[in-house]
C-alpha cells in the first residue's frame, strides 16, 4: 500500500508528536515555510516520494527556533527544511545536525552551504514595501521608496511591519540597517521608524496582506507576498527598498538524531529536485539552483531579472552571533 502524505499544522501536531515512534517510511519535518507553499510542495513529494509519509510542522522562523532548542534533548524531528539560515547558524542548533549534502547541493555556490556540510540553502526571501496605491492616494502620501522615507512623519500610524524575534523577515530587515548604516545610525532609523508604526506581527508575510485589504497603506514584508497580491488583482506596489534592501536563505538539513535517516535523506535530495526546482520560482524572489531564472509574473511585478544587483550583502555569520543582542535592544527601542 503506498503510505499517505500528511500537512499537519502547528497546533494539530503538538498532541500527536511526543506519541510517534520511528517507523519506516514516515519521518517529521520542521519547516519555517509558508503554508500556502507547502501544500503545493507536498502534492508534488507524493507522487515523488510515495512510499514515504510525511508529516510536517509549520511554525514562524522564531517559534521554530525556539521549539528546536527546547526539544534539544529529544528531537521530535527528522529534518529541517526551509529554516533561516541566521537561526541554523546558532551553534546550539548546529550541534542538533549531522553532515549530509545531496549530491545536487555540491552544484550550488559555495555560500549557499555549509562548509561542514550541515545545511544548504536552495531558496531565499528578500525584504520589500507592499504599498497599497488605493489608501496612498486617498491620504495624499508619497510612494516612499527607501527606509529613510518610511521615518517621515506623514506615514505615522500607516506602516505595519514584522516583530524580528518572531519572523525571520523582520530580523532580516533590522540586520540589514544595521549592517549597512553601522549602529548607532542604524538604531536611530529604527527608533525614528518605531515612531510611525501601527503595529509589529509575528508573521513575516502578515504585513503585505495587511496593506493589500487596506488596513493600513504600507506592509514592510518580503517580495513574495507583494507579487502575488499583485498577481492576484490587489492595489498593491511592490517597492524594493533602495537602502539597504536585506535577505535571507532558507537552510535545510539533516537531524542528527534521525531513527529515518534514509527516507529523510531521500526528502532532502527532493528538494533540489528538478519539479521542485521549477515550483520554487513561483513562490521565491531567491532560488539558488542553478539555470532558475524569474517568472514572467515576477518580473511584471517589479522583481529585477538578476537580484543580487539590488541586495545588501548580509553578513550571515555576524547576523546570527548578534541576533540575541539586537532582539534585546529592538524591543527596549520599541517599547519606550
Amino acid at each position: 500500500m503506498k503510505a499517505s502524505h500528511t500537512f499537519v499544522l502547528a497546533l494539530a501536531v503538538l498532541g500527536t508528536l511526543g506519541l510517534r515512534t520511528a517507523q519506516a517510511g514516515s519521518i517529521t519535518v520542521y519547516t519555517a515555510l509558508e503554508n500556502d507553499e507547502i501544500s503545493e510542495y507536498m502534492d508534488l513529494a507524493k507522487k515523488a516520494l510515495p512510499d514515504i509519509t510525511v508529516h510536517v510542522l509549520r511554525l514562524s522562523t522564531g517559534d521554530l527556533a525556539a521549539r528546536l532548542l527546547a526539544e534539544s534533548k529529544n528531537p521530535r524531528n527528522d529534518v529541517i527544511w526551509g529554516f533561516a539560515v541566521t537561526n541554523m547558524l546558532d551553534p546550539r542548533i548546529q550541534a542538533l545536525l549531522q553532515p549530509y549534502m545531496p549530491e545536487a547541493a555540491s552544484k550550488l555556490p559555495d555560500i549557499y552551504r555549509d562548509k561542514n556540510n550541515k545545511w544548504f540553502a536552495a531558496t531565499g526571501y528578500m525584504a520589500a514595501f507592499c504599498v497599497n496605491t488605493k489608501r496612498l492616494e486617498s491620504k495624499k502620501l508619497p510612494m516612499p521608496a527607501s527606509w529613510q522615507d518610511l521615518t517621515n512623519p506623514v506615514y505615522k500610524g500607516e506602516i505595519v511591519m514584522p516583530n524580528p524575534a518572531a519572523s525571520g523577515t523582520g530580523y532580516l530587515q533590522i540586520a540589514a540597517l544595521l549592517q549597512g548604516m553601522g549602529d548607532d545610525k542604524g538604531w536611530q532609523l529604527i527608533a525614528d521608524l518605531d515612531k510611525n508604526m501601527a503595529q509589529y506581527t509575528d508573521s513575516g508575510s502578515r504585513p503585505c496582506k495587511m496593506a493589500r485589504t487596506g488596513e493600513y497603506t504600507i506592509g514592510a514584508s518580503f517580495a513574495f507576498p507583494a507579487m502575488q497580491s499583485i498577481e492576484e488583482g490587489f492595489p498593491i506596489k511592490m517597492v524594493i527598498p533602495s537602502d539597504y534592501d536585506g535577505y535571507e536563505l532558507e537552510a535545510s538539513g539533516l537531524m542528527a538524531t534521525t531513527k529515518n535517516a534514509e527516507d529523510a535523506k531521500r526528502f532532502l535530495d527532493w528538494t533540489l529536485s528538478p519539479e521542485v526546482a521549477s515550483l520554487y520560482k513561483k513562490y521565491k524572489e531567491i532560488v539558488t539552483i542553478p539555470g532558475i531564472t524569474p517568472s514572467d509574473a515576477s518580473l511584471k511585478a517589479g522583481l529585477p531579472e538578476d537580484v543580487s544587483t539590488v541586495l545588501y550583502p548580509i553578513d550571515f555569520e555576524k547576523s546570527a552571533h548578534d541576533r540575541a543582542d539586537i532582539i534585546k535592544k529592538w524591543q527596549q527601542t520599541t517599547q519606550k
